[in-house]
């Protein structure tokens, strides 16, 4: 096990209260595939190393167990309690100080959203099949707040260097709205390279969310920092917590 753990935050202007994080692969118990810092419990990893990883995590920042989802690339996103677990959903958002919202990710974007007054907090799990079905859009509607009262972050996700897909993920995007467009990159016979990160902005954009913030970190570049599916296949997984502060 290593004791020195990295962890990610975010630079926006969201008020002290709010407290939010993703993880990476450093520290923690697991080995192999899943060195060493895996919050997964679905991807292969031995069950007792990632229930003391998951300790060790509440450990270092004093939290309850976070509601953990099981996610589906769809764009449920629910609201948690605390001690919930195991809701169907791509997201989760809570007004409940101490309730620690989650996602997992390894290369699929994780996008935190708070109230400028910091009581309310959400994050959603968007791969390409959920932003492009509306997981963000499900995200900003939970929270009930008029979306320019509202900020964003966008946490560690595949960078538009490497994220390579084809014709049918671009057309589905640009169906829905043809700005997306400038979000690829074309690689010939098919292929292209997208920008989730731009992506992301735009959808936000588009519904009044403008202090969009984050989008900066590359999973499958930085292989030390992060887990990547993309690059890795068999692989950890990475969390991202928010939660209002009760203090």
């Amino acid at each position: 096990m290593s004791s020195n753990f990295e962890f990610i935050h975010p630079d926006w202007p969201a008020p002290a209260q709010v407290r939010a994080l993703t993880t990476t692969r450093v520290g923690g118990f697991s080995a192999g595939a899943f060195a060493s810092f895996n919050l997964g419990d679905h991807v292969g990893d031995d069950a007792e190393a990632v229930q003391r990883n998951r300790a060790q995590l509440r450990e270092q920042f004093g939290i309850p167990e976070p509601s953990w989802l099981k996610q589906v690339h769809g764009t449920d996103v629910v609201e948690v309690s605390f001690g919930e677990a195991g809701h169907v959903a791509d997201g989760g958002f809570t007004e409940m100080a101490g309730t620690v919202c989650a996602v997992l990710t390894a290369d699929c974007l994780p996008v935190f959203l708070c109230d400028r007054a910091g009581s309310r907090v959400a994050v959603v799990h968007a791969g390409w099949r959920g932003l492009v079905n509306g997981v963000i859009e499900a995200g900003v509607l939970a929270l009930r707040t008029p979306s320019d009262e509202l900020l964003a972050w966008l946490g560690p996700a595949i960078g538009p260097e490497f994220y390579e897909v084809g014709d049918d993920v671009r057309n589905e995007f640009m169906a829905v709205d043809a700005e997306a467009e400038s979000a690829f990159r074309a690689r010939g016979q098919g292929k292209w390279l997208a920008d989730m990160y731009a992506l992301a902005r735009q959808r936000l954009n588009a519904i009044g969310v403008e202090s969009v913030h984050g989008g900066d970190r590359c999973t499958y570049r930085e292989q030390e920092l992060f887990f990547s599916y993309r690059r890795d296949g068999t692989t950890g997984r990475m969390a991202s917590l928010i939660w209002i502060d009760p203090g």
